[in-house]
């Protein structure tokens, strides 16, 4: 498959809900970083669940539920492939979130006051609360990073600090939520092993447009969002190296992750097992295995190709327009254009915009210490995925320039 065989007009009609009007205009849909579009397959494959298939996983030995449990796990081996790892380092949980409260949770009994926790001012609130309610718990102290005035990070810089601190956990995420900027991991996370440190990469953002390849990442922790990698909502979940991952203590007790239960004491089986309580969100894995298979079937190469060309070119039309102030990294972004325009509150503009069919984020985005780092009360946020295109641009920059006729 070549670049000029990349159709992105042929891709747009994969996804429903992207050939619609809003508002009497064509939708233009630049709010990827908040929930990816699906695209019909993914649909196709939960309604095929509830309609034919619907039955328990792991329990049953009669038809409908061996055929469920087959194709559940056929689904983690192929998350497990998509960023070559084993599938016994493949936890299912409702989300991101969800996977990094699960590693914070099974450390409660690891961690002491002597050690300490380091993030980074640029991370999604979930990698960031979860953390202050674990050092509360164990005592620990909780650091962050330092970040330079643009929001991006001097690498040598932070790896001394890394040296320096000598935490027992580095989390930090792969591509911020707000900005689209890339983490470059690889130092940091060495200079983390370095001195002994589990490292947790919040990987959101990055699972989708980055395709990691996890044991060359080289990472103790992995979270991901199915929903942000064109699945569905309410799943997720959590690569472990599987020695850091069994050491976890259980997150939730109950059925499914027991070895064994009296009156008086229970057992629990190894990872990721015991991580599994309850009856699992079936549907959305079956569906998040045909946007695992969708994804797979693109090019990484062509898809990454595509969505920087249209990055450059959605970054150089905005930046032509006076008044309007880019906080992203234009070097190196997943995709994502945080911006402002002049002293105008951003709730304004991205509602005046939703009047023309143009769907952006605005607020603080989930990272108030971010916001507050760069001065700043909320912000307009355009996200691209691979199934926008050059027009969806143009239809944003017209739309912004009305809008900020209206505002003038």
């Amino acid at each position: 498959m070549s670049v000029s065989s990349f159709d992105p007009k042929k891709i747009r009609n994969d996804f429903p809900t992207l050939n619609q009007t809003i508002n009497g205009y064509p939708l233009v849909y630049l709010d990827s970083a908040a929930t990816t579009q699906k695209p019909q397959c993914v649909i196709d494959a939960t309604t095929q669940f509830y309609t034919l298939q619907n039955a328990n996983v792991h329990r049953g030995r009669h038809t409908l539920s061996e055929q469920a449990t087959a194709a559940y796990e056929q689904v983690r081996q192929r998350v497990a492939d998509y960023f070559q790892v084993t599938s016994s380092e493949i936890v299912w949980t409702k989300g991101a979130t969800e996977a990094i409260n699960l590693v914070a949770h099974g450390l409660r009994n690891t961690l002491t006051a002597a050690d300490t926790i380091l993030i980074s001012p640029i991370e999604h609130h979930a990698n960031i609360v979860p953390w202050q309610e674990l050092a509360a718990q164990t005592g620990a102290t909780l650091k962050t990073l330092p970040l330079n005035a643009d929001a991006t990070f001097d690498i040598a810089q932070c790896c001394e600090v890394i040296k320096r601190t000598n935490p027992a956990l580095l989390a930090i995420t792969h591509a911020s939520n707000a900005l689209g900027n890339i983490t470059d991991l690889v130092p940091l996370i060495a200079s983390a092993k370095a001195v002994g440190a589990l490292t947790l990469v919040d990987g959101a953002q990055g699972a989708l447009h980055l395709r990691p390849n996890l044991k060359k990442l080289d990472c103790d922790f992995y979270v991901f969002s199915a929903h942000k990698m064109v699945g569905p909502t309410g799943l997720g979940g959590l690569y472990g190296r599987y020695t850091a991952l069994n050491a976890l203590s259980p997150y939730q007790t109950g059925g499914e992750m027991i070895e064994k239960v009296t009156l008086t004491h229970s057992t629990y089986r190894n990872a990721p097992a015991k991580f599994e309580a309850g009856t699992p969100n079936i549907a959305g894995v079956l569906g998040f295995g045909a946007a695992l298979e969708y994804l797979m079937a693109l090019d990484l190469q062509i898809l990454q190709h595509y969505e920087q060309q249209l990055f450059i070119y959605a970054a150089n039309a905005l930046s032509k327009i006076d008044g309007i102030i880019i906080y992203s990294d234009l070097k190196s972004n997943i995709g994502t254009l945080c911006f402002n325009y002049k002293n105008e509150h951003p709730y304004d503009l991205s509602t005046l915009l939703d009047g023309y069919g143009v769907a952006v984020r605005s607020g603080h985005h989930c990272t108030q210490p971010l916001m507050s780092h760069l001065n700043l009360n909320g912000s307009l946020r355009a996200s691209f995925a691979f199934y926008n295109t050059t027009k969806d641009v143009d239809q944003f920059i017209a739309a912004l320039k009305e809008c900020i006729a209206l505002l003038d």
